[in-house]
């Protein structure tokens, strides 16, 4: 029986919707782990990195998961890639720069050193599995879930509030649906149909408001505790 796991998708309502973020130079080093298959092909975790505690509060980085972002130019095309990190805080390191290991620098930006802008993450996908996946199942759009499913030590105490999600095939949970079902109903609205005229109505596939093992990728938000 394969292992159970779920992408979960993590959004951050205190981050900046449109951040401008702060430039930075990424130095690439060798004294960080590197996991490849943990961090870029399955992302169980967030990647390592290191900065200085003032640049995390300068960013508002309240978890220290920061987003590096470079500009490439290709051609007459501007292309954005970004990297979403777990920083440990360290002195050390200049308050304008950003250290992270070196190879995960080559693979995802091609380069082990650049300018780049940094900025608290907006929102991130881990894949949760095992008994931590087995938390969601059962549970509704609504309910919420321990933030320790995500094992980032920042996040204890908080929760994830889920807001839906979707099956392998791509059919979206809609709240309105009892049940860890699959079903063609008639829709008027999203999530499963955008109608393109007013009153436009259309039977779609869609899924109930419960997750079961066939959902693959949980949408969430951060909450705290008090809420």
């Amino acid at each position: 029986m394969a292992k159970l796991e779920f992408k979960v998708v993590v959004n951050d309502p205190e981050a900046e919707p449109k951040p401008r973020g702060k430039q930075v130079k990424v130095v690439g080093k060798e004294d960080l782990p590197f996991d490849k298959e943990a961090e870029l092909d399955r992302r169980v975790r967030l990647p390592v990195a290191r900065a200085n505690p003032r640049l995390l509060e300068a960013v508002k980085a309240a978890y220290r998961i920061i987003t590096i972002r470079r500009k490439v130019k290709e051609g007459d095309q501007v292309k954005k890639l970004t990297l979403h990190v777990f920083v440990e805080p360290d002195e050390s390191v200049p308050e304008n720069e950003v250290w992270v290991n070196k190879d995960l620098l080559s693979s995802v930006f091609n380069a082990e050193e650049f300018e780049a802008d940094v900025f608290r993450t907006k929102a991130f996908q881990l894949t949760v599995e095992g008994d931590n996946a087995r938390k969601f199942l059962g549970k509704k759009i609504k309910d919420k879930v321990p933030a320790a499913v995500l094992q980032i030590e920042t996040m204890k105490g908080l929760w994830l509030e889920i807001r839906g999600g979707s099956d392998e095939s791509g059919f979206p949970m809609r709240p309105d649906i009892p049940g860890p079902v699959k079903k063609r109903a008639l829709l008027s609205g999203p999530p499963g149909f955008h109608p393109r005229e007013k009153g436009e109505r259309r039977r779609k596939t869609v899924r109930g408001n419960t997750i079961s093992e066939d959902i693959v990728q949980i949408n969430t938000k951060l909450v705290k505790l008090s809420q």
